[in-house]
């Protein structure tokens, strides 16, 4: 029932751009904060971004702070990460994460890899 559908990866050259999009339905979307996790392997997973239900506040992991940009769009139920500048150590698998009254739901993900 509820389902979270990432799109928009793949492989790409380091300095370049890609955008993430994760549609999601099955539950009230824009009462749900919504987030970007990262992890790659043999590493832990990685809180990429986040936004509030509005949107009117957002987060940033350090690394990535300049470069990527979150946001949604309520009507279509969808949240991005635009992802500008990208580095070799970008590459991981991205998940959608969708949080509203204390329960969490994820997507299956889509990969993200940066190389020459």
């Amino acid at each position: 029932q509820v389902q979270l559908a990432e799109s928009g990866g793949g492989l790409v050259q380091p300095g370049g751009s890609l955008r993430l999009s994760c549609a999601a339905s099955g539950f009230t979307f824009s009462s749900s904060d919504m987030s970007w996790y990262r992890q790659a392997p043999g590493k832990e997973r990685e809180l990429v971004a986040a936004i509030t239900s509005t949107g009117g506040s957002t987060n940033y992991a350090d690394s990535v702070k300049g470069r990527f940009t979150i946001s949604r769009d309520n009507a279509k139920n969808t949240v991005y990460l635009q992802m500008n500048s990208l580095k070799p150590e970008d590459t991981a698998l991205y998940r959608c994460n969708a949080y509203t009254w204390g329960w969490v739901y994820w997507g299956q993900g889509t990969q993200v890899t940066v190389s020459s």
